[in-house]
Formats: structure tokens, C-alpha cells, sequence
């Protein structure tokens, strides 16, 4: 647990020794086998869970790691997770002796500070040995679990200062013994989990991994060990050329943005994350030196894996998406981030939230950073969302949780030449929302509305995603959490575009208790209770006025924007009324408006 720890995990692997030639398409025939058995391991794990975190939103991410601990192959998933695995499951080929590994072995990690994202996604795993017993891969399975057995519900604890608050801390864990479950290790682990469907999830996890390992074995078998650790060589230097030739592409600079939280869980304003992106050659740099240190903030520490993972999701955004995604980005990219910043804590710092802040503020920096050399591809890969955003309850059959993974539209910016859509960002890759039906029938709460809101989505020649308002009913008394940011600094624009709307929160609406959010809550609520939670929406794209006056008036037709946001945001005079829906462009009154509205906005600049 050391920043000497950190860097040993994070250092460059050297490719695996094999005494085969392959030739390019049978590199990727192998390549497209273990898409495809990640994939399955990843649909095995969705199909079998038994929460609607996994089994309906499909927070989960397969991956297979090489034995030399270098990704070589990341499912369609939560993104942010691909980049995660191999980091995790590092520590475990570090201590391969000290951990008894052998054939139909099962292991699971959580830890922070051994190479692990944040608690609550627990990385199952199971290494895969060709049949004179080398070791040749390793298929992981990576999920977000409903709760880690610390002190609140659900993982995330606002007051937290050390990670011993928030959960059950598992470095290496081995739940299967050579094909035979550990039960009275599977049982602990399930004990220290407040939730009934932990147990089947964990089990469907183990699953999942088992039936890829086996699907892996048979690869094995049919190419031959030396064919499939040529076709991971292959793939992963094909992959650092690619990327390579992308960055060459770019203008040679220093590339720099910060973007701020609005505070952290103790009140603490404006903490800063800073990026600077250099590009010399094919060579790219992300350099986090400047964000924020202050050893005293909480709640606001991203662990070094996550970050990691969050710069290489934004990096990955900005090049061509037929490059495969695998270690090689990791060879073709240096990731600069100084001990001791809240984007690489001191060990033993809390971890939960800072998966989405300054995860998200990671991301958005190096989105706006790239935004320069090639703006047609910068959305920001992030969920602007305070977390948690929960309510929690007891029933006779016991507690329950709702995590508000439900319906919404939020943070779903424009990107060049396409408005942004949808009801949530790329970054959340596989993600489903539950329905909001499916909610109620599991929790004692009502949805009363999930509309978009008129004015939601940041302003630009291309136009955010609106924002949804997301009115919720509780039904029996509860307790009510959250933590409320993106209000004081919402979703950045791009390129001229204007910002998102920010977040906002009200409990007990419509009582004389209403009251709003502006920092954090935990809060009891009685029956009947109504939580009101504004969700930011997207940012815009390009300067308003460039924007198509037709699709402005489409817009307004739609309800996205309003009439004077058409007038005083984009320029655009229209006739008729939205009533009798016969809204037509004033060519004249408009052409007028804007060259006003430009000259004004020259004056000012």
C-alpha cells in the first residue's frame, strides 16, 4: 500500500515470450475470438445476477489480461472498467505463489490500493493455463455491487477519512480452489454485504469467469499456446502503432485546462483538477501536475487505477474507434500523475466517491485539453452526476435501497456535427437505465416524473442533450442521501458552445419542509416525502449562432428550447405560435439579430 506499490503495477510489460510467427489476419481472427469470449463472459454475468444494478443497467466489464498482466482484449461494457482490470489483477500475478495459484482457480479483488477502482466494483477473476500448465491469460469480470458492508448503505459514506469506513478491503481473495468453491470463504465475503441478491451475484460472477476460462482453455487448445501469445503480442503492437500515428497526426504543443468541483463532501470550495496534454511527434503526454493536493479534503479521492483509467477513456475518445482497445494505449501514451494529489491519494484514503469526482473532472480537462487538436472528436466521456443520489428503507423482508440508476437523461453532450442524444453520455458504454416501472415494483417509491427539461442542454451550433427532471415519491419512511455538485461548475462546452445546465436537489417538495440541496444530505424523509432531482444536461458544441435556424425552430417545435432561448441564445426570430404548431423562421428578423448579436459579442471579446 505505497506509491513504490503504484508504480511497480503501473509499469510497462514486456511482451510475451513465444517462439511462433503469425501473420496479421490470424492475429485478429484470434483477436475477435476473445472479443467475443469476453463478450459472453460479460452477457453470462448480466443474464445471471441477481440485482438490477448488473442484471438490468449492466455495470459490468469483461476483460482478459495476459500473463504478463497486460490488457489484451476489453469487453463492450462500462468503459471506464476496461481500463481498470489489468491493474487489479496484477497484484495477483505479483504474488502468484504466495496466493497458491493453479487450474480453475477463482479469485476477487476490490482494494484501492492494490490496483483497484473504488470498493463497490469488485473484479472477479480466473486464470487460464495451456495444458502443460503455463500460465497463458486471464479472464476478469468486473462489476459494480449494491453495497461493501461499511458503515452506510450502498458504499458511500460523505464523512468518510480512510477507506476502513466505507468497506470490506479484499487485495486477493481466492474463491475457488481448484474448481471447488470456498465456502466458508464465500460466506464470509456474502456476510459482509447488506443485500440478499450479493450472494447471487457474486455466484454469477464466479460463473461468468468459469465459463470464459473454459472457452479460453479450448482457444488454446485449437491455436496453440505460442499462436495465442503471439496473436496478444501482435494485437498490442498494432494497437501502439495505430495510436502512435493518430498523435503524429496532431500539431506539436502544450495543451492545457482545469476544471473545478464545486466542493468536496466537507464543504470545501472549488477543488481543482489541472491537465496538461503535450504532444511531440507521435508521442502524447497527459500531465496531471497541479490538481489539487490538499491532504486535509474529503471525499474527493479518485484511486491511481481509476485515474488511469478515466484519462485513457477520454484519450481513447479523441482517435479513431477501430483501434482496438488494449495495453498497447498504454505503451503509446504517458500518464503523469504526482503522488499525493486526490487523483493518486496516500494509501488508505477513502475511494467510493472519487469515482465520480474527480473522476469525471479527469476526463473533462483532457476532453477539453484534446478539444484543440481534434475538436471533431472532443465529447467529454463522463457523468457530471453528484452521488450518492440514494434512498434507503426497511421492510419486513429487510432493507432496501434505491440507488436512482433509474430513467433520466443527463450529461449527453453535441459533438462536431451531431446534437447530442440519447439519455445518457458515451461514457457510460453499456450501461441500460432501468425502467422507472421496474423501480416501484421492487422499492416503496413512486415516480411521479421523468421529463426533459426546455432550456436543459447547453446552447451551440450543435446542441446539447437536455436534462431530465426526475420527481420521486417515497412511500414508507426513509433515509435520504446526497451530494450535491456540478451546480457551481456544470458540463463544460466545447468550442465555442455553451455549458450545461447545473444539477440542483429539493427534499420533501411541496411541504412546508422544502427545502434545496446545496451541499450534502442525509436526511429521514416520512412517507410521502417528494425528492425533485434536476439532472444537468448537455453541453453544447460550436458557437449558437452558427446553428442552423431550421433546426432551431425544430427544437422549439420539440420543446427542447424555448422561444427566447431561440431568440436571445441562437439568434433566431420565429412567426406563428407554438400552440398551432405553425412556428416558420423570420429570414430577415433573424439574419438581423445575429449580426447585432455577433458584433456585440466581438465588442466583448
Amino acid at each position: 500500500m505505497s506509491f513504490e506499490l503504484n508504480r511497480k503495477l503501473a509499469a510497462r510489460r514486456d511482451p510475451l515470450p513465444t517462439t511462433a510467427q503469425i501473420d496479421s489476419v490470424t492475429a485478429d481472427i484470434i483477436r475477435g475470438a476473445f472479443e467475443t469470449v469476453c463478450f459472453e463472459s460479460a452477457t453470462f454475468l448480466g443474464r445471471a445476477a441477481s440485482s438490477p444494478i448488473i442484471n438490468s443497467s449492466n455495470e459490468r466489464n469483461a476483460a482478459i489480461v495476459d500473463a504478463h498482466g497486460r490488457l489484451a482484449m476489453g469487453a463492450v461494457g462500462t468503459p471506464h472498467l476496461t481500463f481498470v482490470n489489468q491493474m487489479e489483477t496484477r497484484w495477483g500475478l505479483m504474488n502468484q505463489e504466495r496466493y497458491d495459484w493453479g487450474p480453475g482457480d477463482v479469485f476477487v479483488g476490490n482494494d484501492p490500493d492494490h490496483g483497484g477502482g473504488h470498493l463497490p466494483d469488485y473484479c472477479v477473476y480466473g486464470p487460464v493455463y495451456a495444458d502443460d500448465g503455463e500460465l497463458i491469460c486471464i479472464q476478469t469480470l468486473q462489476a459494480h455491487q449494491g453495497d461493501t458492508g461499511g458503515k452506510d448503505p450502498g458504499g458511500f459514506t460523505l464523512e468518510a477519512t480512510d477507506i476502513f469506513t466505507e468497506g470490506l478491503i479484499l487485495p486477493c481473495l481466492k474463491l475457488v480452489h481448484r474448481g471447488e468453491r470456498r465456502n466458508d470463504v464465500f460466506d464470509m465475503v456474502v456476510r459482509n454485504n447488506r443485500f440478499a441478491t450479493f450472494a447471487g451475484d457474486i455466484a454469477a460472477m464466479i460463473g461468468g469467469v468459469q465459463f470464459a476460462v473454459r472457452m479460453l482453455e479450448d482457444l488454446v487448445r485449437k491455436w496453440g499456446k505460442e499462436t495465442i501469445k503471439a496473436a496478444i503480442n501482435h494485437s498490442i503492437e498494432h494497437t501502439e502503432h495505430r495510436v502512435r500515428e493518430e498523435v503524429a497526426k496532431w500539431p506539436d504543443g502544450t495543451y492545457e485546462a482545469t476544471v473545478l468541483i464545486d466542493h468536496d463532501t466537507a464543504g470545501t470550495k472549488d477543488i481543482k483538477v489541472h491537465v496538461t496534454c503535450t504532444i511531440r511527434g507521435d508521442q502524447l503526454t497527459v500531465d496531471l501536475t497541479g490538481t489539487d493536493d490538499r491532504p486535509e479534503l474529503v471525499g474527493v479521492w479518485n484511486t491511481f487505477a481509476n485515474s488511469r483509467s478515466y484519462v485513457m477513456c477520454q484519450v481513447v475518445a479523441a482517435m479513431d474507434p477501430t483501434i482496438v482497445k488494449n495495453e498497447g494505449y498504454f505503451n503509446a501514451v504517458d500518464i503523469v500523475i504526482p503522488e499525493g494529489c486526490i487523483a493518486q491519494p496516500p494509501p488508505n484514503k477513502p475511494a467510493a466517491l472519487g469515482s465520480f469526482h474527480p473522476a469525471c473532472e479527469i476526463t473533462e480537462a483532457v476532453c477539453l485539453a484534446l478539444s484543440n487538436v481534434a475538436p471533431e472528436r472532443a465529447q467529454p466521456q463522463l457523468y457530471k452526476i453528484g452521488m450518492p443520489n440514494a434512498v434507503i428503507g426497511f421492510t419486513e423482508a429487510g432493507m432496501w435501497m434505491d440507488q436512482g440508476v433509474d430513467c433520466r437523461s443527463m450529461d449527453t453532450s453535441a459533438v462536431q456535427g451531431l446534437d447530442g442524444w440519447g439519455s445518457c453520455p458515451n461514457a457510460l458504454g453499456g450501461l441500460i437505465l432501468s425502467e422507472a416501472e421496474d423501480a416501484e415494483s421492487r422499492f416503496p417509491i413512486l415516480n411521479i416524473s421523468r421529463e426533459m427539461t426546455t432550456d436543459g442542454g447547453g446552447a451551440g451550433q450543435w446542441r446539447g442533450a437536455p436534462g431530465s427532471l426526475n420527481v420521486k415519491q417515497v412511500l414508507g419512511p426513509t433515509t435520504a442521501m446526497a451530494w450535491m455538485v456540478s451546480a457551481d461548475h456544470p458540463l463544460r462546452g466545447m468550442c465555442g458552445g455553451d455549458d450545461a445546465i447545473p444539477y440542483s436537489n429539493h427534499f420533501e417538495v411541496g411541504s412546508e419542509n422544502e427545502r434545496k440541496i446545496e451541499h450534502t444530505a442525509q436526511a429521514l424523509l416520512p412517507a410521502g416525502a417528494v425528492i425533485a432531482y434536476q439532472h444537468g444536461g448537455g453541453a453544447g458544441f460550436g458557437r449558437p449562432l452558427g446553428r442552423d435556424p431550421e433546426a432551431v425552430k425544430e427544437d422549439v417545435l420539440d420543446e427542447y428550447v424555448s422561444l427566447a432561448a431561440a431568440r436571445d441564445k441562437y439568434g433566431v426570430g420565429l412567426t406563428g405560435s407554438l400552440e398551432d404548431y405553425d412556428l416558420a423562421v423570420d429570414v430577415a428578423a433573424t439574419a438581423a439579430l445575429r449580426e447585432r448579436m455577433a458584433a456585440e459579442m466581438e465588442a466583448a471579446e
